[in-house]
């Protein structure tokens, strides 16, 4: 356990590490067992080609597929850490307020499943905002080169650490 992100892996606190490893270990436990039962079932009700129901529970199967293959990842390459100290300094698991063309914004700095079902914006710290302000202080002031090519100026405004 690390108390900051490595350059290529995503930070995640250890209650979202913990979330989501239990989501992982109910798919590909209980999950798969459940809609294997359901695909047998609606296999046995005849052709295949004009079930619904056979269709709809292989649907559902890829999904969950992708779901285990991405939370299998996304754990597999996190660094797991405590939440960041309320120092006012800016870094993964931060709710960061920043002044952007006159006006505010707040997010969170970090992966978007630290937020959970929060409808808080998330912005990855490998992204240009969040790696521009990635160890900044509050009222420090940076710039970033967006996508488009234009230079960003940010001034942060607050950081504190997020609570779920």
């Amino acid at each position: 356990m690390t108390d900051t992100a490595s350059a290529s892996a995503s930070f995640l606190t250890q209650e979202a590490y913990d979330r989501l490893k239990g989501e992982l270990d109910q798919l590909s436990g209980e999950g798969r067992t459940e809609i294997a039962k359901r695909i047998e079932a609606a296999r046995e009700e005849g052709d295949l080609k004009e079930n619904g129901g056979y269709h709809a529970a292989k649907e559902e199967q890829g999904k969950m597929e992708a779901r285990i293959r991405q939370l299998t990842e996304l754990l597999r390459d996190a660094t797991v850490g405590q939440a960041p100290k309320d120092n006012g300094v800016v870094e993964p698991g931060m709710v960061v307020t920043v002044e952007m063309f006159g006006d505010e914004e707040k997010f969170l700095l970090g992966s978007r499943e630290i937020a959970g079902d929060t409808d808080l914006d998330v912005y990855s710290e490998k992204s240009p905002l969040g790696a521009a302000i990635n160890g900044k202080k509050v009222g420090d002031e940076t710039s970033y080169d967006a996508p488009n090519g234009k230079t960003i100026s940010v001034k942060v405004i607050a950081a504190k650490p997020y609570a779920a």
